[in-house]
């Protein structure tokens, strides 16, 4: 019996998490500084989907805060009790994230139906130029993270929030403007309302994928029947057992494999080229292959699929 572990060759280059590291900066001081002024104009206007808008930044600010910090977490080095480092941590923010998004939808939502019942005069030339003024923030915000977004759901939450923020400020101008035409104040509740169910159908993917990856699911970009069906279709491999493939972090895979083979050990370049089509293949940059001799006495505990 023999094992290869193929070290994961997807690091991130230093000078890009540098770059991320100060658009996360960056994002945070605008975000938050909007977020002061939003709230004090919001309040100044009596505009309920002002305030809402702020508390969705202020959210987001959070979110971008969490998954600053666990990219950074996620470059700590391995230790003897953290053997996989801090990676998980990207997880982690990335659920907080999405926990944190669905609570402010039930606030805002809650306040919008009050306010229809208790429709309240608005400043319209002030929510239309603060709407604005956010729409160019958002932008500014989500065009800084938008490198790596594909491969880093981490990333993807920010870089969607920012885009969503941006969706919600056009929302709110429009609102003012229809407020300012026709003087409809139910406009302002109904456009938080909208806000709420952008938010809430912006963060469910968000949810559903960082709440899988902390259950130790295969990611959502994986197939784990092409997978198997890759190794099991390896020369001189007649059976495959005892798979698992998890997310070490939101851009890192792991798998563990027993591969029973005929005619003897296969030796190291197969396990080397094994490993090197899975990074290529399905972007698992971390394999550990057990061999498993189809002449061997007695079967592996682990053979049954329902054993883990």
């Amino acid at each position: 019996m023999s094992a290869s572990h193929d070290n994961h060759s997807h690091e991130h280059d230093h000078a890009d998490v540098d770059t991320t590291s100060r658009a996360f900066a960056v994002g945070v001081t605008l975000n938050l500084a909007f977020v002061a002024i939003e709230t004090g104009f919001g309040l100044w206007a009596n505009s309920l989907s002002l305030l809402a808008d702020a508390g969705h930044n202020f959210s987001d600010v959070i979110g971008l805060l969490a998954a600053w910090v666990a990219m950074l977490l996620a470059k700590r080095l391995p230790s003897t009790r953290y053997t996989y480092g801090l990676r998980g941590s990207t997880i982690l923010a990335a659920l907080a994230n999405a926990m944190l998004l669905l609570m402010a939808v039930g606030g805002i939502a809650w306040e919008a139906i009050r306010r229809f019942s208790e429709p309240a005069p608005v400043s319209e030339a002030t929510m239309i130029w603060v709407a604005l003024a956010g729409v160019v923030v958002n932008v500014a915000t989500a065009l800084m993270l938008r490198q790596g977004r594909e491969h880093d759901i981490n990333l993807r939450g920010a870089y969607l929030h920012m885009v969503a923020d941006a969706a919600v400020s056009v929302g709110v101008a429009v609102a003012g403007a229809g407020i300012l035409w026709s003087g409809w104040l139910w406009l302002d509740p109904a456009v938080s309302l909208i806000i709420a169910v952008v938010i809430f159908i912006g963060t469910w993917g968000l949810l559903k994928e960082s709440l899988r990856l902390s259950l130790h699911a295969v990611p959502e970009r994986i197939d784990p029947v092409a997978v198997q069906s890759y190794l099991q279709a390896l020369p001189g491999v007649c059976e495959v057992h005892d798979l698992h493939i998890w997310g070490m972090s939101t851009t890192e895979t792991a798998l563990t494999a027993h591969l029973i083979v005929t005619g003897g050990h296969p030796g190291d370049e197969f396990l080397d080229r094994v490993a090197e089509e899975l990074d290529h293949r399905f972007q698992i940059g971390h394999a550990t292959l057990q061999i498993e001799l189809a002449d061997g006495n007695g079967a592996c505990r682990l053979a049954p699929g329902d054993v883990v």
